[in-house]
C-alpha cells in the first residue's frame, strides 16, 4: 500500500520534531487537526493542505535550521533531501505570511526566487487560517489570541513581533475568507 502525502508528511513532521521540540510538535497535529476540518474548503486538494499542515513547522528541527529562518530551512529540506511534492514545498516555504517575515530578515528576494507564492488563495489562506488558529500547544484559538500570544512570547519590538504585528490584518482576512468559504460549504476551485 502506498503512503498518502499526509501520512508521509506526519512521518517526516515526527522524526524531526517529536524528540528535540516537543511542543513544537504538538502545534503542527493541532494545526493538521484544523485542516483535515476544512475538507470542503480544500475540496480535491485536502490532502495536500492536511500534509502541509503538519509539517509547516519542519525547519525549527534544530538539524535543519541553517538559516534561522524556519520556512525557508524546512522547504530547502523538503526540496533537497525528499523531492517533495513542488506545492507542498512553496506552501511551506511561504506558509503564514512568510514573505514578511522574510522581508523583515532580508531573505525576501531568496525567498520568492526559490519558492515562488503559490497561487491557489484558497489553499495559502486555508493554511495561515490552520496555523493562526492554533496555539503553541496544539489548541485551537482565534486568530488575535494566537498573535497576541506570538507578540507577548517573543516581544512586541523583536524582529517576530514586528513581522507578526504587520501580519495581523492580512492574518485576519486569511481567516475571515476562509470561515465564509466554510460556512458556504467550500468554494469553486
Amino acid at each position: 500500500m502506498t503512503e498518502t502525502l499526509p501520512r508521509w508528511a506526519r512521518r517526516i513532521a515526527e522524526q524531526e520534531l517529536a524528540d528535540t521540540l516537543p511542543r513544537r510538535w504538538s502545534h503542527s497535529k493541532g494545526v493538521a487537526r484544523q485542516a483535515a476540518q476544512l475538507a470542503a474548503v480544500a475540496g480535491p486538494d485536502n490532502e495536500l493542505l492536511v500534509a502541509a499542515a503538519v509539517i509547516h513547522d519542519i525547519g525549527y528541527a534544530p538539524r535543519l535550521a541553517l538559516t534561522g529562518f524556519h520556512p525557508l530551512d524546512g522547504a530547502r529540506f523538503l526540496r533537497d533531501e525528499h523531492g517533495a511534492d513542488g506545492r507542498l514545498v512553496r506552501l511551506v516555504a511561504n506558509h503564514s505570511l512568510a514573505l514578511l517575515e522574510a522581508e523583515e530578515r532580508g531573505l525576501r528576494e531568496i525567498l520568492e526566487r526559490e519558492f515562488p507564492l503559490l497561487d491557489d488563495q484558497v489553499l495559502v489562506d486555508a493554511l495561515i487560517f490552520c496555523d493562526m488558529t492554533t496555539t503553541p500547544d496544539g489548541t485551537p484559538t482565534s486568530a488575535r489570541d494566537r498573535v497576541a500570544e506570538i507578540v507577548a512570547r517573543y516581544g512586541p519590538g523583536t524582529l517576530v513581533g514586528r513581522f507578526i504585528q504587520r501580519a495581523q490584518s492580512e492574518i485576519d482576512a486569511a481567516v475571515t475568507r476562509t470561515e465564509h468559504r466554510l460556512a458556504v460549504g467550500g468554494q469553486p476551485r
